[in-house]
């Protein structure tokens, strides 16, 4: 890459909890951050409605409106918050050399990577239409809605059996939808669906359309039609919430043949912290946590970029 590149003291890849709030940090460490906010400003949150499980808003927020006072926060520090998409990065060598999607060039000094994950869709036309009234991603999100009403999970994995098994505790009944006649779920999180008594698994069958109706400004979930793979036999169930869980992509496809990841594309970090196998580079958020995934705890992780990579820096300047 040209020698006409931007310099950059640290550049934020991603903009979503982790991103922001390691903008916030690094803001007031004074590593004057530019964030690069990607293909989806804010992240995932954006899509989301109602929030109620991060601290410090007891009436609960809207996803999008969350994000934009994460955004505001860290402009507040001055931080260099711009649209556009970095494409390409060279990590070989300090400092590091990136590309955004207009062909800016840019150098940095340290790179921290929050770009997150995006949840694996069914594709249906009808999943998009009621995406966030009704059809989720993220049970320990959005269960709470559906206390004491009819939901459905769609997956045979870990993830669908885990949601299951969280709903079964907030919904009246949970209803397993699987493709197959047998789960891919673990002998152990499947031994925890069958244990609930109000888990009913739905062999051998696929989801063709959610259904559902207006309701005052918004829209809700009213059931799901469905088709049974042996018989073609299709059947409507009535609903009031469907969760997709079968599986998140991290966006980490840039980053591919320079950083450590596992079998799945999430960067692979050292124990307890959120340094890669490259020094001066960071990632933090959805990108490197396949388990927990909440808002919440990638705002942690940007909080420890920030502070280990202000540490390096340091430890660069002795």
């Amino acid at each position: 890459m040209s020698e006409s590149a931007e310099k950059i003291k640290c550049l934020i890849i991603g903009s979503g909890p982790a991103g922001y709030t390691a903008a916030i940090y690094a803001a007031r460490a004074d590593l004057r951050p530019v964030l690069y906010q990607g293909m989806q400003p804010g992240g995932q949150l954006t899509i989301t409605t109602e929030v109620d499980n991060f601290p410090g808003y007891p009436e609960g927020v809207q996803g999008p409106e969350m994000m934009e006072q994460f955004k505001k926060q860290a402009e507040r520090f001055d931080t260099d918050v711009r649209w556009g998409v970095i494409t390409e990065v060279d990590l070989s060598r300090r400092p590091f050399k990136a590309k955004t999607d207009e062909g800016k060039l840019l150098e940095a000094q340290i790179v921290i990577i929050a770009t997150g994950a995006s949840a694996k869709w069914l594709g249906l036309k009808s999943e998009a239409e009621y995406n966030g009234s009704g059809v989720s991603a993220c049970a320990t999100c959005d269960g709470f809605f559906y206390k004491d009403l009819d939901v459905a999970v769609v997956g045979g994995g870990d993830t669908a059996a885990e949601e299951a098994s969280y709903l079964a505790n907030l919904a009246r009944k949970v209803y397993l939808i699987h493709r197959r006649d047998e789960l891919r779920a673990s002998k152990v999180m499947q031994k925890r669906v069958f244990n609930k008594k109000n888990v009913e698994v739905l062999w051998n069958t696929v989801p063709k359309e959610i259904t559902g109706e207006s309701e005052g400004m918004g829209k809700k979930v009213t059931g799901v039609i469905l088709e049974n793979v042996k018989t073609c036999k299709e059947k409507k169930l009535d609903i009031d919430g469907f969760f997709v869980a079968i599986g998140h992509k991290p966006n980490s496809d840039i980053f591919k043949g320079q950083l450590d990841m596992d079998e799945y594309g999430y960067i692979i970090t050292s124990p307890n912290s959120t340094k890669t196998n490259i020094p001066g580079v960071f990632a933090a958020g959805d990108v490197q946590d396949s388990v927990y995934r909440q808002a919440v705890t990638a705002a942690a992780s940007g909080t420890m970029a920030v502070m280990e990579a202000d540490q390096f820096l340091a430890d660069m300047e002795e």
